[in-house]
């Protein structure tokens, strides 16, 4: 099975929310270049300022990526997947999506507001996918604290001062030749140092993708 081809209520649903999250870009570019990039890059302070604004927007995956995601994951066989910054839960969907059809298995999302973890849920369970998913609501140092081993891929679309502590609290669970995609690795190249710096001293092979603001895909060796 393919669900993204077959399952129809599924493409509906992604279509809305997608649809949804587009008229949503205008704003959020204005908002983005007014704060200088401080509100999806800056201090804990610049997150907490801009939580406002944010707290109703999907800030959703693009769909050439998330499907791209989706078949890493069916490639992959894939039946443990984590997801740091879930939002309303439109990658997520397509990261179940693609659980259920290796067989089943477990996402575990992560969501800081919990009304945005409310609204995903809901989401799930339109989809028929929510036994596929563990949303763990709250800060990722600590929800990210207890994981399975083996896990064979990974997405981060998260405020990007939480792609290192995400990648610490993950990688060690991850297992050889698992996947880690990054979402505007190219965009914000500077403000992921960290994250680079991470991966150089952990044995991960990593390349950008020619994505709209670039997509990092690494691959852990060892």
């Amino acid at each position: 099975m393919d669900s993204l081809k077959d399952d129809g209520e599924l493409r509906a649903l992604l279509d809305r929310l997608h649809e949804r999250s587009s008229a949503q870009e205008g704003e959020l570019e204005r908002h983005v270049t007014e704060t200088k990039s401080r509100s999806v890059a800056g201090s804990v302070a610049d997150m907490i300022a801009g939580r406002s604004f944010w707290r109703d927007k999907l800030v959703a995956l693009d769909r050439d990526k998330a499907e791209f995601c989706h078949r890493l994951c069916r490639a992959l066989g894939a039946r443990r997947v984590v997801e740091a910054g879930t939002s309303y839960g439109v990658s997520t969907l397509y990261l179940a999506a693609a659980v259920r059809d290796n067989g089943g298995g477990v996402v575990i999302g992560t969501e800081y507001e919990p009304e945005k973890a409310k609204i995903a849920r809901r989401h799930f369970a339109e989809a028929g996918l929510a036994d596929q998913i563990d949303l763990r609501e709250g800060d990722l140092r600590e929800t990210l604290a207890r994981l399975p081993g083996g896990i064979d891929f990974m997405l981060m679309d998260i405020w990007i001062p939480m792609v290192r502590p995400a990648i610490e609290a993950v990688g060690p669970h991850l297992r050889t030749g698992a996947v880690v995609m990054t979402d505007n690795t190219a965009s914000y190249r500077e403000a992921y140092a960290e994250y680079f710096a991470y991966l150089a001293a952990h044995g991960y092979t990593t390349q950008t993708l020619p994505f709209a603001g670039g997509l990092e895909m690494s691959v852990k060796l060892g």
